[in-house]
């Protein structure tokens, strides 16, 4: 990571403080828990960290019909945002590897639509 972005994380916490975390609501009987680095590790894990994320998963019943069965197939559509310095190429090659590598239970897993690009971030030259 480089410099300017640690310096920019300590400014924008040390003007914020805790409504990075308040400004959202939680449930009632929910605490805010601060990253074991602080604030300012928070805010970078949340701007600049790879972030996973579920789309959409097709193939699972609903809750009203869900059972303890094993169903012939689920699909899940996964988002990965990277990190601005990461090699998308590189990234995707992990990702497949990981997912497809001692898959519990011996269940076929295929990737398709392996899409990708490089991360973004704003800063003047």
């Amino acid at each position: 990571m480089p410099e300017w972005k640690e310096k920019e994380a300590e400014y924008l916490t040390g003007l914020v403080g805790m409504d990075l975390c308040t400004k959202f609501p939680i449930h009632e009987q929910s605490k805010y828990e601060i990253h074991e680095g602080g604030l300012k590790d928070m805010y970078l894990a949340n701007v600049w960290g790879a972030n996973l994320s579920v789309c959409g998963i097709d193939d699972i019943p609903a809750i009203m019909m869900a059972g303890n069965v094993v169903r012939p197939a689920t699909s899940v559509r996964l988002s990965m945002r990277l990190c601005p310095m990461t090699d998308p190429a590189k990234a995707l090659a992990v990702m497949k590897e990981k997912l497809t590598t001692n898959v519990p239970y011996n269940a076929k897993v295929t990737l398709t639509n392996d899409n990708y690009g490089p991360g973004w971030c704003m800063r003047d030259p």
